[in-house]
């Protein structure tokens, strides 16, 4: 089993709180026996996102350092990985970024979201360039893991990415209120793309969120059951704390080589428009910033 620990914790009042408030929650999951220790979104500011564009700058930290690669050490001295989430400093303007760091303490993965969300704060910030997968060295064995970020989720082709590039299990960082319509949408991405999902969301009253971190294994149908199965592993409840999705990566990787989601039977030739650039209505928004 991996055993994906979800830190659903509140933040401080400063970057240097927060690294600290990290740092101790990342070493009560290692005591969970976790493989893996995830954060909810821009932990380094608790997903605060200055309306001043300066201040916000100010705000950002580097990807290579201190308190990013500081909790690559702790990794290491662990013997766990950790997905560690911040506001990363970048031209033009700062990103909203993960960082995977193994258990030997090497930086695997760096994923920037994607779909930042322009018709918020988040329209002060660069988009990403592309979705990534890494093999990931763990007590399991190696696993593909991929990353998507709060409303990467809202979008099919972000979790089809990464299934196609070989994704076995998704880390999603999360910073927003998740209620059965958002839960929902992870679980389908699950299920049509035969691949875990791992959400890590605020607790109740922070930012505007209410907890309910979750996992799906993907896994909807076993040959020993007459119906289908909930792929829904975990749920948590509002309140701060960690909760660990165990999955079982030999279920998966069976369930991944016999059933027909995936990439199985897909028609891509067909797929033409999904590629084209034009919004047309009612789809036509003005930009923010």
């Amino acid at each position: 089993m991996l055993k994906v620990a979800l830190l659903q914790i509140l933040p401080g009042a400063s970057r240097e709180e927060n690294h600290k408030i990290g740092m101790e929650w990342c070493r009560k999951a290692k005591k969970q026996g976790a493989d893996i220790a995830l954060f909810p979104e821009m932990w380094s500011s608790g997903y605060q996102i200055s309306e001043d564009v300066e201040k916000l700058r100010q705000e950002a930290v580097s990807a290579d350092g201190e308190f990013v690669m500081s909790f690559g050490r702790l990794a290491k001295e662990l013997d766990m990985a950790i997905a560690v989430t911040f506001l990363e400093r970048h031209e033009p303007l700062p990103r909203n970024t993960m960082a995977l760091f193994d258990r030997h303490g090497k930086k695997v993965l760096e994923y920037a979201k994607v779909h930042t969300c322009d018709f918020g704060e988040e329209c002060r910030l660069t988009a990403g360039d592309d979705f990534y997968v890494t093999d990931l060295d763990t007590a399991e064995g190696m696993v593909k893991i991929g990353a998507m970020i709060c409303f990467d989720r809202e979008f099919p082709e972000s979790a089809r990415i990464l299934m196609l590039k070989g994704a076995e299990i998704v880390l999603v960082p999360n910073a927003c209120p998740m209620e059965i319509n958002r839960l929902s949408q992870l679980r389908g991405r699950a299920y049509e793309n035969m691949m875990g999902i791992a959400t890590c969301n605020y607790p109740e009253g922070w930012p505007d969120c209410n907890g309910h971190s979750s996992a799906f294994d993907g896994v909807a149908y076993l040959p020993e059951l007459a119906d289908s199965r909930d792929t829904c592993i975990l749920e948590a409840g509002e309140e701060e704390g960690i909760y660990c999705a165990e999955f079982d990566l030999d279920m998966l990787r069976r369930y991944r080589r016999e059933e027909v989601h995936g990439n199985a039977y897909r028609h891509p030739e067909k797929y033409q428009l999904l590629i084209s650039q034009e919004v047309t209505e009612p789809f036509v928004r003005e930009k923010r910033f």
